[in-house]
């Protein structure tokens, strides 16, 4: 697994967790709905700046979105 396709899996689960739809989380984050919708299925990759927005709108931490990131990266290298 790629690093945008962890931290996509990432956001995909905090969304749902939060219960939230593309749209929803976009309107929070000041994005553009596809760009979540690329950012989920890996297309494009976060600045800092929006990972702090994403993370603010879902209530948590920037740290524990890219360490949610980084979990999904430790088990595809496992498989």
């Amino acid at each position: 697994m790629e690093p945008a396709q962890a931290f996509g899996v990432a956001l995909r689960q905090r969304r749902k967790f939060a219960k939230l739809t593309q749209e929803q989380l976009a309107l929070e984050a000041e994005v553009e709905r596809v760009f979540v919708s690329w950012l989920e299925t890996g297309k494009k990759q976060p600045t800092l700046q929006t990972i702090l927005k994403l993370s603010k709108a879902l209530n948590c931490s920037a740290a524990d979105l890219v360490a949610d990131a980084e979990q999904h990266l430790k088990e595809s290298d496992q498989t």
